[in-house]
């Protein structure tokens, strides 16, 4: 079962499972935070494996919504977790590097101590330690910088389809140069899920594309392949004034997979290519000038 099956996660999660007898839920289909309908949903068609990709993405509203942030991101994967350890399923439940704070500047592995920023990634660290002390064979799958072939429903469009957006609708584009992560392609992180669901041992695993970047590189990366024209510069996050304090260094280092010799993610600008190269595909199939 992929719990927001609809989503930029979500519906890679479902596609990565296709030979398997897989069900997805979107939101429509079932509110994790109701827990009665969760366990009642569960009981009924008592899965063997359980895959949350669903929570509340939007970091500005979590700021304002604590208790809906808290609700959706702690509350309900712990009653989750605890259904499935009673129904002897595994969950996995997908996270966020922006536990952390990005003070060490250095890849950062799983036994590294989190420090949350922002309400969003305190929900989502409440909801870990929910999760891996609920008992049963539980995983946690932190990721970083997702996108996808399909709009994330909390914000619409990904990153790239920002970009495309901005590089025709302004003179010039400015990107923040002091903010570094692993843009991650939803794709491969679902692929690696299942890999990880299937074979790995219960605990806590980051997931994401190799190396890292800024998010100025990542556009930099992202005009070169689609070929955009549009002066592109570098700025900062204090230039830029977000509401909402984030961490400038978010790498993580997919220490525990490796050790299980299980990491299968490629290098995120391979990545990349990749789903450009899918999204190109689709648009001239949707115009019909597809050869």
């Amino acid at each position: 079962m992929v719990l927001g099956s609809t989503g930029q996660l979500g519906s890679d999660v479902v596609e990565a499972f296709a030979t398997e007898d897989v069900r997805g839920l979107a939101h429509e289909d079932l509110d994790i935070g109701d827990a009665t309908a969760v366990t009642e949903l569960l009981d009924g068609l008592r899965p063997r494996l359980v895959v949350n990709t669903a929570a509340f993405h939007n970091v500005p509203r979590c700021e304002t919504e604590p208790e809906r942030a808290f609700a959706l991101n702690a509350i309900a994967p712990w009653h989750l977790a605890r259904t499935c350890r009673e129904l002897g399923a595994r969950l996995v439940h997908v996270s966020t590097d922006y536990v952390f704070d990005g003070a060490k500047q250095a890849p950062y592995v799983e036994s590294d101590r989190p420090n949350p920023l922002n309400v969003y990634a305190a929900s989502k660290l409440a909801g870990e330690y929910a999760v891996l002390n609920a008992g049963g064979e539980h995983q946690v799958v932190r990721s970083s910088g997702l996108y996808g072939v399909r709009p994330c429903r909390a914000k619409g469009g990904n990153f790239i389809d920002t970009m495309f957006k901005l590089a025709a609708e302004r003179d010039e584009v400015r990107v923040v140069d002091d903010e570094i992560l692993t843009p991650t392609f939803t794709a491969d992180l679902a692929a690696q899920i299942r890999v990880l669901a299937l074979e790995g041992p219960p605990g806590l695993y980051h997931a994401t594309n190799q190396s890292s970047c800024s998010w100025y590189e990542f556009a930099c990366a992202i005009f070169e392949l689609g070929g955009l024209r549009t002066p592109l510069r570098p700025t900062t996050v204090k230039e830029f004034a977000s509401p909402v304090r984030r961490p400038f260094y978010s790498v993580l280092d997919n220490a525990a997979l490796a050790a299980a010799g299980l990491d299968r993610l490629r290098p995120w600008r391979d990545a990349l290519a990749d789903y450009m190269a899918r999204r190109l595909r689709a648009r001239a199939a949707a115009t019909g000038t597809a050869s």
